[in-house]
């Protein structure tokens, strides 16, 4: 965007140009669909739009009947039209809102204006204040490992297709802003924009089967070709300029990871063969994207011996391809280019087969390769040419030290359950001990420990396994070949789902010795292992559970083999199912501040592995704040966290968003290393209340979830939980077990779940309650502590602003409308009066803590992004309400017409998601 256009969007005039561009998007929609499915569908569009507004305004009930009766006489084609538009106007509004996002940043860049928060530029500011000099920078970042892992999604609900179609629309909108100076050139864009809607409009919004985990794999690439290639080097690039470092000299200290072909927890579909293939996929991504760099650098470096000198490295390096390139015989760079590209098709036709051309070696490593792309590097820099070391040479040094062969380590994951069982049954048919499962603690302790210390097989080639014990170890095979094939860094983690003992750990670490992962002879571990705390009760355990670990004979050798450094993952996700939004965070907190004492005191550096989703009731909410309200000591520069699938294409579909996202992690890690103690509560009795919070909010949301009778029956019909279960989401089913308990449901579908209906009850129930009680223990006194723990303690305030945000999506008056979906009228009336009453509580006691006027007063941004979407939300959810009641009555209808309701079902699923922008 020129300076002269850069002025229409002064701070001033922003919300006007956001509001600009939904009704651009709106209008192009608005018309397709006329033009396509007729006047008439449209002009019900706007009428169901108006009805919904009437209702969510002024809870008129003769609206509400008005749209009833509307939708019951609307056939099922046209529904299902209905229904793709307001989805689809959500989704655009998305675009909107983050091209906007993007526009504000660029705008306060070119003003001048001081680093946002969050930005790399504000970080460094804020540690150089906190007596951070460059030397302290480098020490940081040459030990830091921060790293955002990527998972697949049980319910992630967008179509690569669609996203590409989207991409392209908010590829336009840029070109718009920036670009479309002339009359001529901002109709040719928005001609352009009318194909794409209209392509969308006509696309497919569901898949006609179930995605695969390769399929996910897939999935996850197109990010590194749309964000990760580009904005990792770059941000890299600027933390040298930062500390006045050449290239490559910073250690690695951000990579991206991914659970996506390693995740076996309840998964049936994630084998050996299916880890084996994501790494192929990987891989063959990362070879395709350096060999395309190393083309185009061929292209550029064209510098001749005439003009130029070189380093002996350089011309030993050009000499292996001079023989071979006549013309470019004086041209020593693009030699040696051509020698480098001839060892990676070497090293390709190695790992996937195929012929390479003439007699390149192979690298063995993917440090091999940058050591040559080094020696370019290092020859510019000594000749008098170092500015061509900071363009795409720099990058993509920077790249292959950050992505390797495989782009992203794997990680491998499994219930706790399926390691015992595999134990159990190993030691049974090695006639070791047949009683394993029988054993207390201890002695399942000393079995495991003595296994760990003998080099002797547990398994044998000779004695056919169960079926599950054959496929883990299927799955260790798969791990260490693949560190043979493409080096350690391609699989270095494996998590203990579920982990509530000392011999969860010991478990796997005896799997990893059969596959020849873990070396007792040497005491080398090659893979970390690394539990998954995820009940209130195991958070509760964890401190204990590691204490005794590090006590362990030989345990402490392995972890010296690993640097000394032990990783920890915190389930934010199932401790909330389990105990509710505010139990969670409590008990999360405590399990840091314990954990932290314990390494501490044995001399280990912690790792932390956060297990949040995009959802605040799955942890979720702003990734700066939460890492800043981390308690003394649990970042240090370590940090990991889940990028859960519904939020992957928001947060790094677009490569300005993604560069953001990716400068909060490395900005807020940084804070919180230079400032530990900021998070930390000011006065003693503030943890004390928190911890009385937590009881009295447990109880009441237990009292609710898992004592009420019959309050799985009212989950399952007020919900699409029954839709969403057959619906061709992710390649994970949504219960780790058959049958309707609460206990074995994922976490994801159940936080999904209560977000379409609008009650949000994971991300609130029991705060109300609570603060009533603590209030009526202390007096007036309590509610003054609850407002100075909201101002003065991050903790506390994190929890109740993503509280906040979660109360502003739910809709009371909606959610009635899906608790009338429940058929025994005494149980519905015996249950959502609760929910309802639990919130307008919850409402009442936050506003009060906040000293806000309404919610979200505290974040207008916020505030005005959620009531942009009411028109489009709205609608979805009384047309969902509609559809359920049509899909469970329809057992006798005919497979089309079924088939129609079905599919009218999980447009509105796919919808209310984009709207609410996040599934789970």
């Amino acid at each position: 965007m020129d300076i002269e256009h850069m002025q229409k969007f002064r701070p001033g005039t922003m919300d006007e140009a956001l509001r600009e561009d939904i009704r651009l998007l709106g209008r192009i929609l608005g018309d397709t669909i006329r033009e396509v499915d007729g006047a008439e569908t449209y002009d019900l569009i706007e009428s169901i739009r108006q009805l919904a507004l009437r209702f969510h305004r002024d809870g008129d009930q003769a609206a509400e009947a008005e749209l009833e009766a509307l939708l019951k006489e609307r056939p099922g084609g046209q529904i299902n039209s209905i229904t793709r538009a307001f989805g689809y106007f959500s989704i655009l509004a998305n675009i909107a809102e983050d091209h906007h996002h993007t526009r504000r940043w660029r705008t306060h860049l070119v003003a001048g204006s001081p680093p946002r928060e969050g930005s790399l530029a504000a970080g460094f500011a804020r540690a150089r204040e906190l007596g951070f000099d460059t030397g302290a920078l480098r020490q940081f970042f040459s030990t830091a490992s921060i790293s955002p892992v990527l998972t697949a999604h049980p319910t992630e609900v967008q179509r690569r297709s669609i996203l590409d179609t989207l991409d392209a629309i908010a590829a336009l909108l840029v070109r718009r802003d920036r670009q479309a100076g002339t009359m001529e050139e901002r109709a040719e864009i928005d001609i352009a924009m009318r194909r794409l809607v209209l392509t969308l409009w006509q696309t497919r919004m569901l898949r006609p089967t179930k995605l695969s985990v390769l399929d996910e794999v897939e999935n996850a690439l197109a990010f590194f070709d749309a964000t990760f290639f580009a904005e990792v080097p770059k941000l890299y690039a600027a933390v040298e300029r930062e500390l006045g470092a050449s290239v490559g000299e910073v250690p690695v200290f951000l990579e991206i990871g991914s659970w996506i072909g390693g995740d076996r927890d309840g998964n049936p579909f994630a084998d050996a063969e299916v880890l084996r293939g994501a790494l192929a996929r990987q891989a063959e991504r990362a070879f395709g994207f350096y060999s395309g760099e190393v083309r185009q650098l061929r292209r550029e470096l064209t510098l001749a011996s005439l003009h130029v000198r070189t380093t002996p490295a350089l011309q030993a390096l050009a000499a292996q391809s001079a023989g071979h390139i006549e013309h470019q015989a004086d041209e020593p760079y693009r030699l040696a280019l051509a020698t480098i590209q001839a060892r990676l098709a070497a090293t390709h036709a190695v790992l996937f087969g195929g012929v390479s051309e003439g007699d390149a070696l192979p690298y063995e490593t993917p440090e091999a390769f940058v050591a040559e792309l080094g020696v370019i590097v290092e020859s510019l820099r000594e000749n008098g040419s170092a500015l061509l070391t900071h363009g795409r040479l720099g990058h993509l040094v920077q790249a292959a030290r950050a992505f390797g062969w495989t782009l992203a380590p794997i990680d491998l994951r499994q219930n706790s359950d399926v390691h015992e069982r595999t134990i159990a049954e190993l030691l049974e048919r090695a006639g070791t001990c047949a009683g394993y499962l029988a054993l207390d603690e201890a002695g399942r302790v000393a079995v495991l420990l003595a296994e760990l210390a003998t080099s002797r097989p547990l398994v044998s080639r000779h004695i056919r396994y169960g079926a599950e014990t054959t496929k883990e170890l299927a799955i260790f095979d798969a791990a260490a070949m693949a560190h043979a094939r493409y080096g350690a860094r391609a699989l270095r983690t494996a998590i203990i789902s579920k982990a509530a003992s000392v011999s969860d750990l010991l478990e796997l670490a005896v799997l990893l010795k059969e596959a020849g992962l873990l070396h007792p002879d040497t005491g080398r571990l090659d893979v970390n292992l690394v539990p998954l705390f995820e009940t209130i009760e195991d958070l509760r355990a964890a401190p204990e559970i590691m204490d005794r670990l590090f006590a362990l004979p030989g345990y402490r050798a392995l972890l010296a083999s690993r640097g000394g450094t032990q990783e920890v993952m915190l389930g934010y996700s199932d401790s909330n199912k389990d105990g509710g939004f505010l139990t969670s965070g409590w008990e999360l907190y405590r399990a840091e501040v314990g954990l932290v004492e314990v390494f501490a005191r044995h001399g280990v550096r912690l790792r932390l592995f956060h297990g949040r989703g995009g959802s605040v009731g799955r942890g979720g909410g702003p990734s700066f704040q939460a890492i800043l309200a981390q308690p003394k000591g649990a970042v240090d520069g370590q940090i990991r966290l889940t990028e859960q699938g519904e939020v992957i294409a928001a947060k790094y579909g677009n490569p300005e968003v993604g560069k953001r996202n990716l400068e909060v992690l490395v900005s807020a890690t940084l804070a919180a290393t230079a400032e530990p103690a900021a998070a930390e509560p000011l006065e003693p009795g503030f943890p004390v209340v928190l911890g009385e919070l937590s009881d009295a909010a447990y109880a009441a949301y237990r009292g609710l979830v898992y004592e009420t009778p019959g309050f799985e029956d009212y989950f399952w019909q007020s919900t699409v939980i029954t839709e969403i279960s057959s619906l061709n989401l992710g390649s994970r089913p949504a219960s780790r077990a058959k049958g309707r308990s609460i206990e074995d449901l994922r976490a994801i579908p159940w936080v999904f779940s209560w977000a379409q209906c609008r009650v949000m009850l994971p991300g609130w129930y029991g705060f109300g309650t609570a603060v009533e009680a603590v209030v009526a223990k202390r007096g007036y006194r309590g509610m003054r502590l609850l407002q100075s723990m909201f101002q003065e303690w991050p903790v506390f305030s994190t929890l109740l602003l993503n509280m906040d945000m979660v109360l502003a999506k739910a809709d009371m008056r909606i959610a009635a409308r899906y608790a009338g979906l429940v058929e025994d009228a005494a149980l519905r009336e015996s249950i959502f009066p609760r929910i309802e009453a639990e919130y307008r509580r919850t409402c009442a006691q936050l506003l009060a803590i906040t000293g806000q006027r309404a919610l979200l007063d505290r974040n207008p941004v916020m505030r005005r992004s959620i009531i942009n979407r009411f028109p489009y939300l709205d609608p979805l959810n009384h047309v969902q309400v509609e559809m359920l009641r049509r899909f469970r009555a329809s057992d006798g209808l005919a497979d089309e017409p079924r088939e129609r309701v079905r599919r009218g079902v999980h447009i509105s699923i796919n919808g209310i998601a984009a709207a609410l922008r996040n599934s789970g």
